[in-house]
């Protein structure tokens, strides 16, 4: 693998610890295994929960009878939708109506909805003792049609999910910028698309879904040990839920193994354990199985575009699109319909068009619900405006770079308001593709043709443009439903000198192997002057740390933003205490007279009058007799972030939508068999923009994952159902998650252009894997020549289009 840096203009010579690549202070203890998952957090006298899982996708529940189940010896109890439902109220609901009318509860009452739906939770000694006598509770049901195909949810005669909401349709919006009557009569040319399926699938984490719940019925409070990912959401679900405020649910996190947004929507499952150990009067513990991840968790958006027109000119210019989006949510709205709005923080993708609708409707099916899953809903629309500039630049017999390059947003154009109001803050995309062409030698490529059709072989070449936005403004959601009181985004860190000068962060973040620990060392580092050794940053999560907000979470690329923000604020606050602290001590020392250096603060014109940090934090949490009383020094500050956002227009449904865009541009290149329709990604480059990076190793080593899972969704993992709703690919045996060996030669660059928005320059990243999938797209397309209409392309898809 190689990288290389290309700045687009000058930039300031690197100083201190800041865009270094510091060796990252997590690996130590995940090397040598001495991480805490949740699944290794034990207590005495704890309990194993598994659930009964529904076998049909849509049926009623007629009788549950758990009797033989807890007459085993070993069994704790049960608990059963019945029990929830008397228990618990439904969960709050995003969704405007007709979606906000549904009434979701953590297991199924009366009615299933999907295969795999949890039904019965049993909780027993053992996890193996669990998940027998699960086998013993005798659930009768009376199996109803199936909907597995999102665009006949709304034909008269289609199975109804949730009589509550009076059909199947849960969300629909109309989206209009400019004018697009206009630009079809500017236009040389309108090019009609052929109907476009981005595919449903998920990032697969490595670790699933669990938590181990406490309750201590003294002080009526739950803590909640769990590898969910955002806990402000996930707070917000469940205690009006449970009927319970929010200082009773304390989250808990340490290592998680990755999340992806699949780590969001585990709320039902959460209230459940939390029932239970109220209910039992002991821990529960559960871990999720792989097979149950799959049935039920996390599914990524599945999106058909249909009656696609473009206006265009002759030489390739682009005036505007107008489509129509029909979104599969599956059979709940867990974080939905939110995909319904986030796609618009990118609503041009990376072009100038300014004339745009889009008709969006989202239906619920008899699948699993679907959650965020990495890109977001922004993913599935980057697709499509990608897939758009391929088939138009076919259409017009015209280079498919020439044409990007011609629409690409321009560098001196930054920053940029698309035609919704969002603000692009930085980046020069010609020169990012420009690196990753080069990074392929596309000028060798004709001659690469030729040497592939003598060995029989077509040689095709694709692109794919993305923006991973990232800190998200919640007022979009008011986009969705005008009632709702979220706007803007916050997060939280303190920084503290300890008693003997330790310097301690606490961050509101749950990194799933981001690094936080390291970049939010450096970034102290920097400030203190200090070096990231002597910074302890505390491993996890814990909501009860007073680092928690609203917000708080990983999650939306946001952390280098949001997270390293609060960081940074916090440190700088540390900084003028120290200073003032030791203005006092030294008799009356003003703060611009002092420096911080060598681990402690010295008088800049006399060095030798030095105060160690160690004694600073000894003055002030032991030795503090005789300070001034007017002293306000504390040296453990709590910083907030807030981002600058308004609250968006919900009438014309303008304004930005998210604070940062880092851009992704990836190059494959593939060569078919025209016999097989097998194909081998023979070249691979991907180029990153994030702004100014901290840690340019672990960006480098997000570029990578983010490419795996590209590669991995464009080619082998699809969620298949059949005509009943048996998910056809539940586990690892028929559902193939790309490994070393299927990774393709890969090169990476970077180019740095510091967001303007943010306080470090940065922006967020890691959501970049869109752009992978279709630069295999592109590729196929260019090699079979026929028009790519599927984001996941098989060699037997692939073998179709050959045939055409």
């Amino acid at each position: 693998m190689s990288e290389t840096t290309l700045a687009p203009a000058p930039v300031e010579v690197q100083k201190g610890w800041g865009g270094q690549s510091v060796k990252r202070k997590e690996d130590k203890r995940l090397l040598q295994g001495e991480g805490v998952f949740v699944d290794d957090v034990k207590r005495h006298g704890m309990g194993y929960l598994h659930f009964v899982r529904s076998p049909y996708a849509h049926a009623h529940i007629t009788r549950i009878d758990v009797s033989a189940a807890e007459a085993i010896d070993g069994v704790y109890g049960t608990l059963t939708g019945e029990e929830v439902a008397a228990l618990t109220d439904p969960f709050f609901q995003i969704s405007s109506a007709p979606g906000a009318n549904i009434k979701d509860y953590a297991l199924a009452v009366g009615k299933v909805r999907y295969v795999g739906e949890p039904v019965v939770a049993v909780v027993a000694e053992t996890r193996e003792l669990a998940r027998d006598a699960s086998e013993l509770v005798e659930v009768d049901y009376e199996a109803l049609p199936a909907l597995v195909d999102a665009r006949r949810a709304q034909d008269s005669d289609a199975p109804v999910l949730h009589e509550d909401a009076g059909g199947n349709l849960m969300w629909t919006g109309l989206y209009s910028w400019g004018d697009f009557d206009a630009a079809l009569a500017e236009a040389d040319r309108v090019v009609k698309i052929p109907e476009l399926h981005f595919h449903r699938f998920n990032s697969t984490p490595l670790e699933c879904d669990g938590a181990l719940v406490e309750y201590n019925r003294g002080v009526g409070q739950w803590t909640i040990h769990t590898n969910n990912q955002f806990p402000g959401f996930a707070a917000i679900m469940m205690g009006p839920a449970m009927r319970t405020g929010l200082d009773k649910l304390r989250f808990v996190t340490q290592d998680i193994g990755g999340g992806f947004g699949n780590k969001i929507t585990s709320h039902p499952q959460l209230v459940v354990c939390c029932l239970l150990a109220r209910k039992l009067n002991r821990p529960v513990q559960w871990t999720e199985w792989r097979t149950d991840f799959h049935l039920s968790m996390s599914h990524g958006n599945e999106r058909w575009f249909h009656d696609t027109e473009v206006a265009v000119k002759d030489d390739g210019t682009l005036l505007g699109f107008r489509t129509k989006a029909l979104d599969d949510a599956g059979a709940w709205l867990r974080y939905e319909p939110l995909g319904g709005v986030i796609w618009a923080q990118v609503t041009p993708g990376m072009y100038r068009w300014r004339h745009i609708e889009l008709d969006f409707t989202q239906v619920a099916t008899n699948k699993a619900p679907v959650s965020p899953n990495r890109g977001y809903s922004r993913m599935q629309h980057l697709w499509f405006t990608e897939r758009v500039i391929d088939i138009v630049a076919r259409e017009l017999d015209l280079d498919p770079v020439d044409v990007r390059k011609r629409n690409y947003i321009r560098a001196e154009d930054m920053p940029y308001e698309t035609p919704n109001g969002c603000v692009y803050d930085s980046g020069d995309y010609a020169a990012t593709l420009d690196l990753a062409l080069q990074l392929i030698g596309y000028d060798s490529l004709a001659g690469r043709r030729a040497d592939a059709e003598a060995r029989g072989k077509r040689l095709g070449v694709g692109i794919g443009s993305t923006l991973d936005s990232g800190t998200n403004n919640f007022g979009q959601s008011q986009l969705i439903n005008p009632e709702l009181q979220f706007s803007g985004n916050n997060e939280v860190a303190t920084v503290k000198l300890d008693i003997f000068g330790e310097i301690v962060v606490t961050l509101g973040t749950t990194p799933q192997g981001q690094g936080h620990e390291t970049t939010a060392a450096q970034v102290v580092a920097d400030i203190l002057s200090c070096s990231p050794d002597d910074v302890h940053v505390r491993a996890g999560h814990d909501s009860y740390w007073n680092s928690h907000a609203g917000f708080s979470g990983t999650y939306a690329s946001q952390f280098a933003v949001t997270g390293l923000s609060a960081v940074k604020g916090a440190t700088e606050m540390l900084a003028a205490e120290i200073k003032k602290l030791a203005g006092a001590v030294f008799g009356g020392v003003p703060a611009e007279a002092l420096e911080l250096a060598d681990g402690g603060v010295r008088i800049k014109d006399n060095p030798d009058a030095f105060l160690p940090f160690m004694a600073c934090g000894a003055i002030i949490n032991a030795n503090n007799a005789g300070l001034p009383e007017d002293l306000d020094v504390t040296l453990n500050c709590r910083y907030v972030y807030r981002p600058p956002f308004e609250v968006p227009d919900v009438e014309r449904k303008f304004g930005n939508l998210t604070l940062t865009y880092a851009v992704q541009i990836h190059v494959a290149v593939v060569e078919v068999d025209p016999e097989t329709g097998s194909y081998e990604i023979v070249d691979y480059a991907a180029v990153d923009d994030c702004g100014k990076r901290i840690n340019p190793q672990i960006v480098e080593g997000q570029v990578m994952g983010a490419t795996a899972q590209a590669l991995g969704a464009a080619v082998h993992e699809t969620y298949e159902y059949d005509e009943d709703g048996n998910l056809l690919t539940p586990n690892f045996y028929d559902y193939h998650v790309p490994h070393a060996l299927d990774m393709p030669p890969l090169a990476t660059g970077a180019i740095e252009s510091p967001s303007p928005f943010t306080p470090l320059g940065t922006k967020g990243m890691g959501e970049g894997g869109g752009a992978g999938i279709h630069a295999i797209c592109a590729a196929i397309q260019d090699a079979t020549g026929q028009i790519v209409t599927d984001s996941h392309n098989p060699y037997q898809r692939v073998w179709e289009l050959m045939q055409q």
